[in-house]
Order: structure tokens, then C-alpha cells, then sequence
């Protein structure tokens, strides 16, 4: 299951909505959309976005936080490490071969230093030679 797929199951099921309303309303087969929260199907794109938040009157933040999870919602990630560090593409093969085996408190931790290092990185000062490169 995706994050978007997980969400958008939860919202059809404190609503009271049926699978193949909701399917039919979004212009997708019941099969598609089905699968689409069960996480086998791909990234959803962006037409079908706006037709759930439309459909479930979705605005403001939870609007943004739906398109956030659906924009994290590839089932079949790519990661490119080519001109990086050889340990991340070690983690990278080794997040691929060994991630259906972590159990869910070793995914929270994961995602835990994740979110730190992304805090990070919106924290740090912009380089001043970046700043005059833009003027």
C-alpha cells in the first residue's frame, strides 16, 4: 500500500463511500482504483489528484498534504546515486533487497533521521556565491 493509496482508502471509509461511486465519479475502473490504493499501481497523476480532492471537497492544508503523499506514492522507485558517495548507492541496493524485511519501528526510525536531514537542509544557510550567481 502508498502513503496517497492508504489515505485515500481512509477518507472513502470514514465517509461511507463505495469503491465503485467514487471510481465512477473519478472517470476509472473500480479495478483501477482498487489497486490504485492498494499500492499497485504507480504514482497517481495529476488529473486524478484533483478529481479526489474534488470528490472528497478537499481544501488548504489537507489539499496539500494529499498531493504530498500522492507525489511519495511510487511504488517502483528509481534512485539515482551516480556521482554520489559509494555508501549511498551501498544503502540504496541494500534499502531495495532488504526493505520488506524491516519491521515497522525500523521503518519509523528510518523515516525519523530522514525527516531530520531534511530539516537540515532547509535550515542551512544558502553558500553566498549561490546568492550571486542568482542577482
Amino acid at each position: 500500500m502508498t502513503p496517497f493509496g492508504e489515505r485515500v482508502r481512509q477518507l472513502r471509509q470514514e465517509r461511507g463511500r463505495m469503491l465503485k461511486d467514487m471510481a465512477a465519479h473519478l472517470g476509472v475502473s473500480s479495478a483501477y482504483l482498487s489497486a490504485l490504493e492498494r499500492g499497485e499501481r504507480g504514482k497517481p497523476t495529476w488529473a486524478l489528484i484533483q478529481g479526489v480532492l474534488q470528490y472528497f471537497h478537499i481544501i488548504w492544508d489537507e489539499a496539500d498534504e494529499l498531493t504530498r503523499l500522492a507525489d511519495l506514492s511510487d511504488p517502483r522507485v528509481k534512485i539515482d546515486t551516480a556521482g554520489g558517495d559509494p555508501r549511498a548507492t551501498l544503502l540504496a541496493n541494500r534499502l531495495a533487497r532488504e526493505i520488506r524485511s524491516l519491521s515497522e519501528a525500523e521503518l519509523e526510525q528510518m523515516l525519523a533521521i530522514l525527516d531530520r536531514a531534511q530539516t537540515r537542509e532547509r535550515r542551512a544557510p544558502v553558500p553566498i556565491q549561490a546568492v550571486q550567481d542568482k542577482v
